[in-house]
């Protein structure tokens, strides 16, 4: 029995005292296990993937660039990382994912260490595995967008910022700790622009007030922290309003102000619409809050500094998301790890530890089982057309072919073909240039702004298709697999793909530069779709990217 009791202990112990480098190593391990899984999901993670191996293959590491063409919707510190990542490993998905896997880990780590450091070990602890096993963060450091890289630099940013606070009021060491948290205020600048640093100015500017520290206030004019700041993102933004001068006012005033205050964008849903994403998504752990607290009829002890911190840090994201009209479900990822402390503390609320284990335990599993049964649902149920179709072995895309996409884009292809060449795509371009609904021809047409030479050749009118196709060239097009109905002409072209809705074909071009090769008079019986083997049984040609 005493035996028994020492190993019971001991397992506490371990439980409540990991090693931290040990911890953090986990976290990245247990995050990256599940990213090579599943297809690129469109039209996000194939726009972002497609960017940075674009910014791979042309050796411009400073302007990001949708289909050649400079797209300032976002800075680049997400195209950077997966530009990085894919220079060791090529175009797969993991690597096309490894800067959200990369924030998230920072913000896991983030609050374990400072959580270990300002509140208890077992606390920290216990927000750690409420954090990396919740389905909702689990899934955003799966995803190839920015939403889980800048909540990664948010995290650090508030926390850094915090614990200087802390160490200066105790004449410990903090100028360090202050200088982290300016250096990941520039790495959140950098990966989503001002949201970097607007939200954790208003955390802790919060937080100062509340919980009476006005004289912290001053450390937000911390100059050597400016100096940081500037010194790590300032040379980007200059860099590019010097090369383009209309970027101010599209990357600052559309895509912040704008987008926040205006209703013409996409996803318009109510001022609620957080609340039961953020308790759905974080199930089973979210059940704990309904759980009564343990030892009735004790006083609650006030909150403490670090309680004010997350619930002011929770309540500020969860605000600041919900005013605008135009809502994102992965816009709440910062308000996460918060609330991971918030659900940990309920749990220990009261209950001896002895007891709680196995619970925790068990919830820990299903909760991980949870996440990693959402991504083998993804793999098999969400699967874009794109990321399926190849071409037959034997055919591959030549150095001098082109490839054109008629009356859609497709932001996968680029990255599973692995083209090191924009596409042309064609389509009603004065239609688009009208239209201010928020789509993918609005995102081409307005990078196409800040480069009319190179957007004229890579923007096809439909009525300059003969132009760009009667050439002594391959054209390999790629279209909705009923495109035949609206070009009739591509009954000339070999059929040579088709996945579900998505087709290719290669168009031989025109040695003479015939401008009636078009003509439908003069076309040779369709291929069908039925004479076609379908893409997805054969293996991906030379010269493409097999990773599914």
């Amino acid at each position: 029995m005493r035996q028994a009791g020492h190993t019971r202990q001991a397992g506490h112990a371990r439980w409540t005292s990991p090693q931290p480098l040990w911890l953090v190593a986990a976290i990245f391990a247990w995050l990256l296990a599940t990213a090579w899984m599943r297809p690129l999901m469109a039209p996000d993670e194939g726009r972002y993937a497609s960017i940075a191996l674009s910014m791979l293959h042309s050796g411009d590491w400073l302007v990001p660039r949708l289909d050649g063409l400079p797209f300032f919707h976002k800075p680049p510190l997400f195209y950077w990382i997966g530009a990085a990542a894919m220079a060791v490993t090529g175009p797969v998905e993991w690597a096309a994912r490894l800067p959200s896997i990369v924030g998230a880990g920072a913000a896991a780590s983030a609050l374990f260490l400072f959580l270990r450091r300002w509140s208890t070990v077992r606390l920290a602890l216990l927000s750690t595995v409420v954090l990396v096993t919740t389905p909702f963060f689990f899934m955003g450091a799966q995803f190839a967008n920015l939403d889980m890289l800048v909540a990664g630099c948010i995290a650090p940013t508030v926390l850094l910022a915090a614990a200087a606070v802390l160490a200066r009021e105790r004449e410990e060491p903090w100028r360090g700790l202050l200088a982290g948290a300016y250096l990941f205020a520039a790495a959140g600048l950098l990966a989503k622009g001002l949201i970097g640093i607007v939200l954790p100015v208003g955390v802790l500017a919060a937080w100062c007030a509340v919980t009476r520290r006005p004289s912290a206030l001053r450390l937000s004019v911390w100059l050597p922290g400016w100096a940081i700041l500037l010194a790590v993102a300032g040379p980007w933004f200059v860099a590019m309003q010097l090369k383009y001068p209309a970027f101010f006012d599209y990357f600052v005033v559309t895509q912040h102000f704008r987008r926040f205050a205006s209703s013409g964008f996409n996803n318009e849903h109510g001022i609620w619409f957080y609340l039961p994403v953020l308790a759905g998504l974080t199930l089973p752990w979210f059940a704990w809050v309904l759980v009564p607290r343990g030892r009735d009829g004790v006083a609650r002890p006030r909150l403490s500094d670090i309680d004010w911190l997350m619930w002011i840090w929770f309540a500020v994201v969860v605000v600041f998301f919900s005013l605008p009209r135009s809502k994102l479900i992965g816009y709440v990822l910062p308000a996460l790890p918060p609330l991971a402390y918030l659900i940990a503390q309920r749990v220990l609320a009261g209950r001896s530890m002895e007891a709680l284990v196995p619970r925790v335990r068990a919830t820990a599993l299903a909760s991980a089982a949870v996440s990693v049964a959402c991504v083998a649902g993804l793999a098999m149920y969400a699967v874009p057309p794109g990321t399926r179709l190849r071409l037959p072995v034997g055919q591959a895309v030549a150095a001098d072919d082109q490839v054109l996409m008629l009356d859609s884009y497709f932001y996968e292809i680029p990255f599973y073909w692995n083209l090191r060449q924009p596409v042309r795509i064609a389509d009603d371009w004065k239609a688009a240039a009208a239209d201010t609904r928020d789509n993918w021809r609005k995102e081409i047409v307005d990078a196409g702004r800040f480069d009319p030479a190179r957007a004229a050749n890579t923007l096809v009118d439909r009525t300059q298709l003969a132009a760009a196709l009667c050439v002594p060239r391959i054209t390999w097009l790629v279209a909705p697999s009923n495109a035949q109905l609206a070009h009739p002409w591509l009954a000339r072209a070999q059929l040579v793909a088709v996945h579900g809705s998505v087709a290719a074909w290669r168009f031989a071009g025109s040695a003479g530069q015939d401008p009636h090769c078009l003509d439908v008079a003069a076309s040779a019986p369709a291929a069908s779709a039925a004479s076609v083997t379908p893409a997805s049984a054969h293996p991906p040609a030379p010269g493409t990217n097999g990773d599914d």
